[in-house]
């Protein structure tokens, strides 16, 4: 504790009790003005728009295709997501059984310290940024979605979603957020699906927990796009599901839990489709980059044996492979393309293993029409 003494005099007392740690107060850009100065074209608007609509009749079990979230595990350069996006824009035809949309990860949690991401750091070198780095990244998403490659992102705090949330297609409540209250809320507001991550043990129990939360309706403590605080109501968001991403026991990728993930999802929700998406890196790989296309590989085949209640997949991927830590001369001294956060596969290995999900997914769509005219029969 400190042994700092107590201030005697009125002005300074209330200081102490008030902002004692607190350095200073800048100003936030409003989302509105944000908005008017960088909106959505139509052309991105109907990519959202189409995205969210079917990644919302996958989850729900209506549409047969795999939802795969793939991309750079964050975005530090905005030139390279473009080029990203390009590549993969270009293969988008070919992958039929899939609904590809791009993992673009501004926020990052950390366990302890470290870079936050392109927000809250846009320059990378501790100066905190902010308006600028929202600026950056509104502006980037309406370049991605205006190509026409869909976009998703994780929801790490409650009030970034105000400037950058019209322009996603699909949210991720990550593993240390899940047991949240307030992401909970936050879920249950938002105009698109949203997946919750197994806590960071590997328990499924919080995610099937916060589904059932998101889905119901809230009043919270928020802010408008005018930046005014608000009490916000709710209506609840059916559109979520699990995402099994491993834990500190181990991965949580293979049938023997895959099954019981679904089993309890019914058991709490069973209206609905026991909707799952498989996290190939983190616990699933265990934090190697390299096993990723292993674990993609494990989903093929309880795909091609007609496991139905996976639904979705996230793939870890850049322009080239691993990672990077930023250099002491700073962002001049990064290698292009490579990741500096999580490792990443690189673009070769993201086709090669996307045309492996493809093709499973298409199998598993014919598996399933087999056995329902062998029922009819």
């Amino acid at each position: 504790m400190s042994s700092t003494p107590f201030p005697d005099d009125a002005e300074r007392l209330q200081k102490y009790i008030e902002d004692r740690r607190v350095i200073g107060y800048d100003p936030l850009v409003q989302p509105a003005l944000l908005k008017h100065d960088i909106p959505a074209s139509k052309e991105s608007q109907d990519t959202i728009a189409r995205a969210r609509f079917s990644a919302s009749r996958i989850i729900a079990g209506q549409d047969d295709r795999l939802l795969v979230i793939v991309g750079p595990c964050s975005i530090h350069d905005p030139q390279q997501a473009i080029e990203y996006a390009e590549r993969l824009k270009t293969k988008l035809p070919e992958w039929d059984g899939l609904l590809i949309i791009m993992r673009a990860y501004f926020e990052k949690p950390r366990t302890t310290v470290g870079w936050k991401g392109l927000i809250n750091d846009p320059d990378i070198d501790g100066s905190f940024q902010i308006n600028k780095g929202i600026r950056i990244a509104r502006q980037l998403l309406c370049d991605l979605t205006h190509r026409g490659v869909p976009v998703g992102s994780e929801l790490l705090d409650t009030i970034s979603p105000q400037y950058i949330a019209d322009l996603i297609s699909w949210g991720a409540i990550g593993a240390r957020t899940t047991e949240s209250q307030l992401h909970r809320e936050l879920a249950s507001g938002v105009s698109f699906p949203v997946g919750f991550k197994n806590g960071t043990d590997g328990s499924v129990g919080v995610a099937v927990d916060a589904m059932r939360a998101a889905a119901s309706p809230h009043a919270f403590m928020g802010v408008t796009e005018q930046g005014l605080g608000a009490i916000v109501k709710t209506r609840g968001n059916r559109d979520v599901h699990v995402i099994l991403r491993g834990g500190t026991k181990g991965p949580n990728y293979s049938a023997e839990y895959v099954q019981p993930a679904a089993a309890a999802i019914s058991k709490a929700r069973p209206a609905d489709h026991p909707s799952i998406m498989v996290d190939c890196s983190h616990g699933n790989s265990s934090k190697d980059h390299n096993n990723q296309p292993k674990v993609c590989a494990d989903i093929c085949s309880q795909l091609i044996a007609g496991e139905t209640s996976i639904t979705g997949v996230m793939i870890e991927s850049n322009i080239n492979a691993g990672r990077q830590d930023v250099p002491a001369e700073g962002v001049s001294g990064l290698k292009y393309g490579v990741s500096i956060t999580d490792a990443c596969i690189d673009w070769e290995t993201t086709v090669e293993t996307l045309n492996a999900l493809n093709e499973a997914a298409k199998q598993r769509r014919a598996i399933l029409i087999e056995r329902q005219f062998a029922k009819k029969a």
